[in-house]
């Protein structure tokens, strides 16, 4: 069976995305390489965030054909979805896979090394309908759709190596997507909605990685905060018949009472995802890490006071959620 290599390029959710593509192969039955050199096929997992990544994306890409001439080259990820064209120009690319349709990646490998062409039978129907699916530019072929319409979300854990204490923390990718829209950032036009890993799959996978010894993990996600307010609400402890949207704070309380893990990390949370009920929880259990991560923009020009943008994390917001936290952590930290 043929071997693969996936090289990841960006943020956490990236690796997260390219852990499952990973997996995937896996499952279909091709062999890892550790080095893109000994692959029969490469998957560049891309990030488009600066016009530095998307270079070294492409210096990957003309890098990996020159020293391995005879290797098929699948471009997905952020980049893939922003730039097709200019990516499947490049010599070398066999397929240019936009992150709306990234879940079918190992379908495209596959079909890389099939005997019998199976282009009209592995995309299904709806995809053509709705995708700008299959089309030939340049070398290769593309398989793209509209990143508003994808609701699907890779997930897999991504195992980050701790030096310092020479064991491995998993990372665990929750939620996908962006429904701000601020007029600096691309992500959400190649990430689309705001996406989240249902709470039994996130207790499965979480449940499996401590069934595997693990006893630390973190939380990721592209606006993690936001997890759950897309999926099926809640009763409300009000009135009867009431019922309320899904919230971060369950994820986490849901993963300390339902699970063994002992040490929980959360990755970036914006500031005003932060709740009195999320910092009171954080403060109070011995099971999460006291750390927090915040986005914070400051004005560099006038002009950015009017920006676009629904994030609304102003530094008085940041500071009121940092003096909270300080009032009701025994520390003060």
């Amino acid at each position: 069976m043929q071997r693969f290599h996936v090289e990841n390029f960006g943020c956490r959710a990236t690796q997260a995305d390219g852990a499952a593509i990973e997996r995937e192969l896996l499952k279909t039955g091709f062999r890892r390489a550790i080095q893109p050199s000994d692959a029969e096929v490469v998957v560049l997992n891309t990030c488009t965030v600066t016009s530095a990544a998307d270079r070294d994306a492409r210096a990957a890409i003309r890098r990996i054909h020159r020293r391995n001439p005879e290797c098929k080259i699948l471009v997905t990820g952020c980049y893939a979805q922003r730039a097709p064209e200019e990516i499947t120009a490049l010599p070398g690319v066999s397929w240019v896979v936009g992150n709306s349709h990234k879940h079918q990646v190992a379908s495209c490998v596959t079909e890389l090394f099939s005997s019998v062409p199976s282009a009209g039978t592995f995309i299904p129907l709806q995809s053509l309908l709705t995708a700008n699916s299959e089309q030939t530019a340049g070398h290769g072929r593309i398989l793209l759709g509209d990143i508003f319409a994808h609701t699907q979300l890779l997930a897999a854990p991504v195992f980050d190596a701790d030096l310092a204490s020479e064991t491995t923390r998993p990372n665990l990718k929750v939620q996908d997507g962006c429904d701000n829209r601020c007029s600096f950032c691309i992500i959400p036009s190649v990430r689309g909605q705001s996406r989240s890993l249902p709470l039994a799959e996130v207790l499965r996978e979480v449940e499996a990685l401590v069934a595997a010894g693990h006893r630390e993990l973190v939380l990721s996600g592209i606006n993690l905060g936001r997890w759950g307010r897309d999926l099926d609400a809640l009763p409300s402890s009000g009135r009867l018949g009431q019922t309320r949207k899904l919230k971060f704070e369950d994820l986490v309380r849901a993963m300390l009472d339902g699970t063994a893990l002992q040490k929980l990390r959360l990755s970036s949370v914006e500031p005003m995802d932060w709740s009195d009920e999320l910092i009171e929880l954080v403060a109070s259990s011995p099971r999460i890490a006291k750390h927090a991560n915040w986005w914070h923009r400051r004005p560099a020009l006038p002009s950015m006071h009017t920006c676009r943008c629904s994030r609304g994390a102003t530094a008085s917001c940041v500071a009121c959620i940092a003096n909270t936290g300080r009032g009701i952590t025994p520390s003060g930290c």
